[in-house]
């Protein structure tokens, strides 16, 4: 009887030892494990660590691709817009007050017919509009402003955007004698950047510029009446600075972007309408020409394409001289080149031209003259094979001009001809800068190939910084330039 409560009061002490010894063990257990998250989750090396934080950097859409805007005295871009009286298209000094209209855009052109008798399908509103070249510039800095990754942190910045209307300011001036006035805007221009905190991180090579004007407006060489142009792009500051223009040159810091057309969808089904509208686009003229003769330029080439042009049956001339067709309205020339399967596209004022990326719009099929007026400037927008879109015709020496332009064309196959226009076709979206309040989801436009392309060139320059290379941008890019503008290599 004794033995019973003896072994009941050892047995209950020994349960108590062993509650007592799991308590322990679970404590025990728990400061390791606490021990080894806190290692865990506080040692900066650690493979989780870094797998969070990449994790939450490739989350970030905007990643290299932030771009932080410069504010500007308006005195360098919206002074100008307010003071549009004073602002002219060149030597004609018609006035650009209504092209400001719209974000830059211009004129709304409402229910226009395009295509004259083949069809009557209208145009959509709001697509298009009587936009003016020089305006690139004020398009260009709305679609900034609207830009998904902007900055207010200029350190995160990728690319630092100036939004000075360079070209609309210098046109006031490139037909006055006195230099200093032709100067001023450049000089006072890069004055207020060099003293800025962003330009000592990359001494402005982390900076881009747009100008409506071609970028041989900005390089006077030397002080002389005989040169053209002002010398911003020779101010050191400026070198090293990038510019998009609608012409580059063969300085490797100058980029051509597409010249504006009258497009500018605000939705991808307006663009694939118009794609499908061209694509079966009757065209009774084999080739077509718009432009204006030069007589004052003895034995010029666009003089012979003229002369060619009126000789044939196939071909429709546009006459766009002293206001003889009114190739300033959208529709007018629209109407060519869609009834036109081939645009003949000779060298301009300059080596380009507005009219590639309007006969492009229309589906017409360019026929370049020389190099220089595509194929070794819109290397961004334009496919590197350029047989796939356009044809070429090497001409040298107009004196010794022996081409028979009627002929080439009507010897290139149809399927040839076929597979150009829906190469031409592809070509639209890439060519047009869309509506300034929207954004294209499954196309990218000119804008967005521009702003890839000067993205990734700054990255270049700023990785060839980190390996001690040399960044300089201030001279000839054989690379970037991969055909001369004398079209030798041709």
């Amino acid at each position: 009887m004794d033995e019973k409560p003896t072994m009941i009061i050892r047995s209950h002490n020994n349960n108590h030892q062993l509650w007592f010894a799991i308590l322990i063990s679970f404590l025990f257990c728990t400061l390791l494990i606490c021990f080894d998250y806190s290692k865990t989750f506080h040692t900066p090396n650690n493979n989780l660590l870094t797998f969070s934080l990449n994790k939450q950097q490739n989350t970030d859409s905007c990643t290299n691709r932030y771009v932080y805007i410069h504010n500007l005295p308006s005195r360098f871009n919206h002074f100008l817009l307010q003071n549009c009286h004073f602002l002219t298209r060149g030597t004609d000094k018609t006035n650009m007050c209504p092209y400001i209209n719209n974000m830059g855009l211009g004129p709304e052109i409402k229910n226009h017919n395009f295509e004259g008798k083949n069809d009557n399908v209208l145009v959509p509103n709001n697509t298009w509009y009587a936009t003016n070249q020089f305006l690139l510039e004020v398009i260009f800095h709305n679609r900034m402003k609207n830009y998904e990754c902007l900055t207010n942190d200029s350190s995160l910045a990728s690319a630092i955007f100036v939004p000075s209307y360079i070209g609309l300011d210098v046109s006031r001036f490139l037909w006055v004698s006195n230099l200093t006035v032709r100067d001023s805007s450049g000089f006072e221009l890069v004055k207020w950047l060099v003293e800025k905190p962003e330009w000592k991180r990359m001494f402005g090579r982390d900076h881009f510029i747009v100008s409506g004007r071609i970028s041989w407006d900005f390089r006077r060489q030397f002080d002389d009446l005989a040169y053209w142009g002002s010398k911003f792009r020779f101010l050191p500051e400026s070198m090293n600075m990038s510019m998009l223009a609608v012409e580059g040159s063969s300085w490797k810091n100058d980029y051509a972007i597409p010249y504006p057309t009258s497009f500018h969808p605000s939705m991808d089904n307006d663009v694939y309408q118009w794609q499908n509208k061209i694509r079966h686009q009757k065209r009774e003229f084999l080739f077509t020409f718009t432009g204006a003769p030069r007589p004052e330029l003895e034995d010029s080439m666009r003089g012979k394409i003229i002369q060619h042009c009126r000789g044939s049956s196939v071909c429709k001339f546009i006459d766009c001289s002293y206001g003889v067709e009114n190739c300033d309205n959208p529709v007018n020339v629209m109407k060519v080149f869609e009834n036109s399967v081939f645009s003949l596209q000779p060298p301009g004022d300059s080596y380009t031209r507005r009219s590639i990326f309007d006969s492009i719009l229309a589906g017409c099929i360019p026929v370049f003259f020389h190099p220089g007026t595509a194929y070794s400037q819109y290397r961004w927008h334009l496919p590197k094979n350029r047989t796939k879109y356009s044809v070429y015709i090497p001409v040298k020496d107009v004196k010794k001009w022996n081409v028979d332009i009627e002929k080439v064309l009507l010897g290139i196959p149809e399927n040839e001809v076929i597979a150009m226009r829906e190469e031409v076709i592809k070509l639209v979206p890439k060519i047009v800068y869309a509506d300034p309040n929207t954004k294209l989801d499954k196309f990218e436009d000119a804008f967005d190939l521009a702003l890839k392309g000067i993205l990734e060139r700054i990255e270049n320059v700023r990785e060839a910084m980190r390996e001690g290379r040399d960044p300089s941008v201030g001279f000839a890019d054989e690379d970037h330039y991969k055909y001369t503008f004398s079209g030798e290599k041709y």
